[in-house]
């Protein structure tokens, strides 16, 4: 059972956009799906949001490759239900031209031609401002009552050296059009992009290059005036030894024979030195590994944002796996 936590003790009370960025490897359509998951729990509708066409949130949550339309991928716990969309960019483009151009038809014979691939192509800004302004009239949708549909959205973005590109769209249609249709609406997704309803969160491993991305993202989020969310850790190993023998280990000075003795002592008698040899360099590696861990940490303590840290499961990634972890984010107050 998740631990319930009230709004008001959330680190994003009234965040109702959460972007999830970070450095490829890092996990971020994980921990996206995990928070999509935290924030429905109690009761609450979220919509996930694929953006760059790896049907990641179907493999997931074990379903079909998403079509390109809303549907329930999950049910949260206490009620609440995760819907997914994967943004099929081509799709979207001939939406779009109909929403603003009236050129549903047109957009459908541009698509057979391939002409959809080379507008997108000549003018990225363009798909860009597309994938977000999907996003983001899923955050503005409402019902007749006035309410919103949806709760919150999660955005699985771009990894981390895309994300300013993408996210600030305004420079990117500046050469495509000073007015009009397109230029308007970028100016309403940058309304939202920039609003205290949005917040940018940044994934990472507690290893150099991730952390070093992460720092270099927000710094440039924070440059183009984009509102920065949380710092999450994703993937922590725990230490497994004390810190005389973390110490120990990572000097080479181990006992050798106090460990070829618990070796023998475990009825592995045979081989019994050599595999003795193998667990001392594995715990070398372990304490190398938990003093990088320390080391990157204390350079993510310079960051003034929220910071979570969520644990390497060791059974792999599965539906269980993704609620422990919504589970977690909650307990630390993210949703």
């Amino acid at each position: 059972m998740v631990d319930q936590v009230s709004a008001r003790d959330t680190d994003w009370d009234g965040v109702r956009l959460h972007v999830v960025t970070g450095k490829g490897g890092t996990g971020k359509t994980t921990v996206a799906a995990a928070l999509a998951l935290a924030l429905a729990a109690g009761g609450r509708k979220v919509l996930l949001v694929e953006v760059e066409g790896r049907q990641g949130i179907a493999q997931l949550f074990d379903c079909p490759p998403l079509p390109y339309e809303e549907r329930r991928v999950a049910v949260a716990p206490d009620g609440g239900d995760v819907y997914a969309l994967a943004v099929d960019t081509e799709e979207a483009l001939i939406e779009y031209l109909e929403m603003f151009y009236s050129l549903k038809r047109a957009g459908k014979a541009m698509s057979k031609l391939g002409i959809v691939d080379f507008v997108t192509t000549i003018a990225p800004g363009l798909r860009d401002v597309i994938l977000t302004g999907k996003t983001s009239e899923s955050v503005r949708r409402k019902k007749k009552d006035g309410s919103f549909i949806y709760d919150a959205v999660v955005m699985d973005a771009p990894p981390t050296g895309r994300i300013t590109k993408f996210l600030n769209v305004n420079d990117e249609v500046s050469g495509l059009a000073k007015v009009g249709p397109v230029r308007n609406h970028a100016d309403t997704v940058m309304k939202v992009l920039r609003s205290p309803e949005t917040a940018v969160h940044f994934v990472t491993l507690l290893e150099e290059m991730p952390v070093q991305e992460t720092m270099d993202g927000i710094h440039d989020l924070t440059e183009v005036g984009l509102p920065i969310g949380g710092v999450i850790v994703n993937m922590e190993h725990p230490p497994v030894l004390d810190e005389d023998d973390l110490a120990a280990a990572a000097a080479g000075d181990l006992d050798a024979d106090g460990i070829l003795r618990g070796v023998k002592a475990a009825g592995l008698e045979h081989d019994a030195e050599a595999i003795a040899a193998v667990l001392a360099s594995e715990a070398a590696e372990h304490a190398r590994r938990t003093a990088l861990q320390r080391r990157e940490k204390e350079r993510l303590e310079s960051i003034d944002r929220p910071r979570y840290t969520l644990p390497l499961l060791s059974d792999g990634m599965d539906l269980a796996g993704l609620y422990d972890l919504a589970a977690a984010l909650r307990a630390q107050g993210a949703a």
